[in-house]
């Protein structure tokens, strides 16, 4: 299964492709999406740039599944606000290219990856690099945008490892003549 990972940011937008087959990991691709910061006044030029810029990823990359982070409450409303209108241009361009979308918070993204919710930047950067042994170092945003895939990949397999399971288990309740 091919992943597309999405950190949405008004300035600046993560994305990473992964190919999860079974319990391994690969690595596609991963950059940023950027807008004009000096083009404060301009934000539904900024939100078309965000939409394009995911559009662009879903056709070269043809991802079978999207991830994408959910925002959170900020002391700044109106930044709050502009951040929530960024993520539902990504999303807009995800559901528009025929993908599923699965949504995570930042805390589930850290303690699913490093083991800690409060993990630092860097700490994700060097998580990511390990466990899709990576060269280097990939940026923080991209980072983030990978470790989302890597989480759905993770969540997807247990998914379907228990739903097996639960068919298993009726099947093996209706032999039996039990019911649960």
């Amino acid at each position: 299964m091919r992943i597309l990972g999405i950190d949405p940011g008004l300035q600046c937008t993560g994305f990473g492709v992964i190919d999860a087959e079974g319990g391994n990991l690969h690595y596609v691709a991963s950059g940023t999406i950027q807008t004009d910061p000096k083009d404060r006044g301009l934000l539904p030029a900024r939100l078309k740039v965000l939409f394009e810029g995911i559009t662009e990823v879903i056709s070269r990359y043809q991802p079978d599944a999207s991830a994408c982070e959910i925002v959170f409450v900020n002391v700044d409303a109106q930044a709050t606000l502009k951040l929530g209108q960024a993520r539902g241009a990504c999303l807009t361009a995800l559901v528009m290219g025929g993908l599923p979308v699965a949504e995570y918070t930042a805390l589930q993204l850290k303690k699913a990856v490093v083991g800690y919710g409060h993990a630092t930047k860097p700490q994700m950067q060097e998580m990511v690099k390990r466990l899709l042994k990576l060269p280097g170092l990939p940026g923080k945003d991209a980072a983030d945008a990978l470790g989302l895939a890597i989480v759905h990949a993770q969540v997807s397999r247990t998914t379907l490892a228990m739903s097996g399971e639960l068919q298993a288990r009726a099947h093996a309740a209706y032999k039996g003549g039990r019911s649960y």
